[in-house]
């Protein structure tokens, strides 16, 4: 293996595996980190910021090619477990958590995954409405181990914020008004971060570095706080929260500029192309329509809260409806709007 993919290889498991001594497991659990859950959630430069060009598919073939025997075995043991956790975990409806299980799995239970009954056990851990502390004491109750929530959290945290859930979206087919507010809601809560004329993609260092010299005022006067708190993850600004969900797609992951019809134009812009629209005090009822006010817009997602990308020093945030300065609704134009079946 040559020395630059060794490196690679090296800075990515320690992106993840955050507490080294918690990690006491064997090559082939973390070449599973590496390949199995790392590289389909984001392209490998995104965890190098900008240092390093790989193509993600060639690394993971040098990597497998690179391997002896015995270690392609652990891989393949490593494979079989994690797609296990997937078929049982969605099976019973936690779907959207798999990862947190099979990030368990690699970072502390890989003992006790020889066991028959180890994936139903650790996914008999998991239930509704769960914070990490609750999790992290189900599965030290069952397996005896002493994690922390802290520690879990920390690893999750990077994934969280770089991973796009869509397993609860009505229709990946359309682009509808539905799903945008779960994206939203999703960014919220995954702490995606505001840079001006992003749009959901990670911020790597490269493209940090072109949007300080596209847009001195706007991102070069914040470089600072962006390099601390936002550079290695998904960033957008107001209405690139709305166009990147406008541009995502479901298949490859990955969100490119004007795709599906939706025009890249700004918050003003959106404003004006919109058909249906009214001042603020007409809004309908349902919600799942823009907000706007001169140079902002956000995502209106009922019970009197709007998603918005406040600002570089926020970043995506829930705000109260009454408090932003909106002063017009619309219906954002190149997406269908669609009767809501069930709360987002």
């Amino acid at each position: 293996m040559s020395a630059t993919i060794a490196a690679a290889l090296k800075k990515i498991a320690v992106y993840i595996l955050t507490d080294k001594k918690a990690l006491k497991t064997a090559l082939g659990i973390i070449l599973g980190v590496i390949i199995i859950i790392i590289m389909p959630i984001v392209a490998v430069v995104s965890f190098f910021n900008g240092d390093i060009n790989i193509d993600t598919d060639r690394l993971q073939t040098m990597v497998v090619q690179n391997l002896s025997a015995e270690e392609k075995a652990k891989l393949q043991f490593v494979e079989d477990i994690m797609n296990t956790i997937d078929d049982k975990m969605t099976a019973v409806g936690f779907n959207s958590r798999v990862k947190e299980a099979q990030v368990l799995y690699v970072l502390a239970l890989s003992d006790f995954s020889n066991n028959p009954d180890f994936a139903d056990k650790l996914v008999s851990c998991f239930s509704e409405n769960q914070t990490d502390e609750q999790l992290i004491s189900a599965v030290n109750s069952a397996f005896g181990t002493q994690l922390t929530a802290e520690d879990f959290g920390n690893v999750m945290g990077n994934i969280r914020s770089l991973h796009i859930d869509i397993s609860d979206y009505t229709d990946i087919s359309t682009k509808n008004n539905i799903d945008l507010a779960k994206w939203g809601i999703h960014a919220q809560e995954s702490g995606w971060g505001y840079v001006y004329g992003t749009y959901g993609a990670v911020l790597d260092k490269s493209v940090f570095e072109f949007k300080k010299n596209q847009y001195p005022d706007e991102v070069g006067s914040y470089a600072d706080f962006i390099e601390q708190n936002w550079l290695g993850r998904r960033t957008a600004d107001c209405v690139g929260l709305i166009k990147g969900y406008g541009w995502y797609d479901a298949e490859s992951g990955k969100i490119d500029i004007g795709a599906n019809g939706m025009q890249d134009v700004s918050a003003n812009g959106m404003f004006q192309v919109a058909r249906e629209k009214g001042t603020i005090d007409t809004i309908p009822e349902t919600p799942r329509l823009a907000v706007w006010h001169e140079g902002h817009i956000g995502i209106y997602i009922g019970n009197g809260e709007v998603i918005e990308a406040m600002g570089t020093q926020y970043g995506i945030v829930k705000t109260q409806l009454k408090n932003g300065g909106w002063t017009h609704w619309l219906k954002i134009p190149y997406i269908t709007y669609i009767e809501e079946k069930e709360n987002v």
